[in-house]
């Protein structure tokens, strides 16, 4: 490894622009279709048939729920039946604290709160004290054409705010540990009534029991963000982000601060390699589809319309394949097992570095460290999916890049995390392998990871997308 640090500089500048303005899985897919829009990549429609709009050598994404995102580059010499998929599948979701669909709530002790519900299993102390502002998807209705469009918005002011409470009114047993009650402790404070009540007083349209469950001043901003009235907005999803930065750190800046690296690090690294490998000369001559697959709800289990466990990914493999066929009306079943079982998925989260204060917490032969390489991690009771063959595949993409590779096995005392793999090797059959890059502070609202091993990353994916199929053809079986 070089202590250069400078050398990952741009890619990290350019990674800390993404994570900051994806404050949420819609914007980060927004972010990312916008990229693979300006380097060529042609939308499809999901509710169109891909049939007779499908070419090798083109280049296509579609999203699911504006929070899923599916991108490809079909290789310019791809073949139905001789070729398979090279995936890279990750998640853009993290934990966070959502706006609950009735979020008014009593305007206790002069303070006006919202209304809201922890999502997946965050370090929920990381979130006092910090500046929050408000991001997410609207449904505003149009009265002239009576249709609803889906818009995004981001209120980037430091609007809310969970606060702590000071120590002096704490007990002994209080400041021994910090238990956080989800449904009391974690209302954001917006304003006072004092300032507030006069909005509070503007009648909101339709007179619904969910437009009396809304708090006046969050739909006024929300209205002064989207340029429309209050009686034109139908619905919201919306949630709370921390408003700094990412920002390069350490005495080097071989560190990168940011929220939601878990796993946007993941899909930003991802959609830079499916550009690059599409625009190379390497794609010239692959005989493969090159896809990348970012999942939303990973964080609560994938099990949902849009999630992993969903038909997502099943979907995608078999209506591009039935898209590039001879006879797409005809999609022959031994001809997509052939294509599967010629495929693999890159299954890839944020791993754990060992924490210098909490060494104890890995096993001494499998700790990864921050800056030291992708992270391979294993677990025999197939929480993770790697086994000798997918490790294999990893290690060597890896040795022809001359790239740094770690290995992670959790200890046998400890619990085991698991994440998109193993759901989609058992939804899709298809051989899968777990990686990541190692952080420290996941699921904290704000996290920590090494610059360079952006780089590894990228480069790994890039290795991936240009040399896995010459190493799968070496193997016997």
């Amino acid at each position: 490894m070089t202590e250069d640090f400078s050398i990952h500089s741009e890619l990290a500048e350019k990674a800390c622009e993404f994570l900051t303005s994806s404050t949420d899985p819609f914007h980060a897919v927004e972010n990312s279709t916008a990229q693979l829009r300006a380097a060529g990549f042609v939308r499809l429609r999901k509710r169109e048939p891909f049939n007779g709009k499908l070419v090798p050598g083109g280049k296509y994404y579609y999203t699911v729920n504006h929070s899923t995102l599916v991108a490809f580059a079909v290789g310019s010499k791809f073949e139905a039946g001789k070729g398979g998929f090279k995936i890279i599948g990750g998640h853009t979701d993290s934990p966070n604290l959502k706006v609950k669909p009735m979020n008014v709530k009593s305007k206790q002790h002069g303070f006006v709160q919202l209304g809201v519900e922890c999502y997946g299993g965050g370090l929920w102390h990381t979130w006092f004290d910090r500046d929050l502002g408000l991001s997410g998807r609207v449904l505003i209705r149009n009265k002239d054409t009576n249709k609803v469009q889906q818009r995004l918005v981001k209120v980037e002011d430091p609007v809310a705010r969970v606060s702590t409470l000071c120590i002096h009114l704490q007990s002994a047993e209080d400041r021994k540990g910090f238990a956080v009650n989800k449904e009391t402790h974690t209302s954001p404070i917006i304003g006072t009534k004092t300032l507030l009540e006069k909005g509070a007083e503007e009648q909101i349209g339709g007179g619904t029991n969910w437009d009396k469950g809304q708090e006046p001043a969050l739909m006024k901003i929300i209205a002064s963000k989207l340029d429309v009235s209050i009686d034109d907005i139908a619905e919201f999803e919306l949630n709370l982000y921390d408003v700094q930065p990412a920002a390069l750190g350490g005495i080097k800046k071989e560190f990168l601060y940011s929220a939601r690296l878990d796993n946007l690090a993941t899909v930003f690294c991802a959609t830079e390699a499916l550009i690059a490998h599409a625009t190379s000369d390497k794609f010239q001559e692959d005989t493969d589809i090159s896809l990348i697959t970012m999942f939303d709800h990973e964080e609560i289990g994938s099990q949902s319309h849009h999630g992993a466990g969903s038909p997502v990914m099943a979907d995608a493999v078999r209506r591009i394949l039935s898209a590039l066929t001879d006879h797409p009306n005809m999609l022959n079943p031994d001809l997509h097992s052939a294509c599967t079982r010629r495929s693999f998925v890159l299954s890839v989260d944020m791993a754990h570095s060992i924490h210098p204060n909490y060494a104890s917490k890995h096993e001494p032969m499998h700790a990864p460290v921050m800056n030291g390489g992708v992270v391979i991690k294993a677990n025999s009771n197939q929480r993770y999916t790697t086994n000798c063959v997918t490790g294999f595949i990893v290690r060597e993409i890896a040795r022809l890049a001359n790239l740094p590779i770690q290995e992670f096995v959790v200890k046998n005392d400890c619990p085991c995390g698991s994440t998109i793999g193993p759901i989609i090797s058992e939804r899709v059959g298809i051989r899968t392998v777990d990686i990541g890059m190692s952080q420290l502070s996941m699921h904290s609202c704000r996290e920590v990871m090494g610059i360079a091993d952006l780089t590894y990353c990228l480069e790994l994916f890039k290795g991936y997308f240009a040399n896995f199929r010459s190493i799968d053809d070496q193997l016997e079986g």
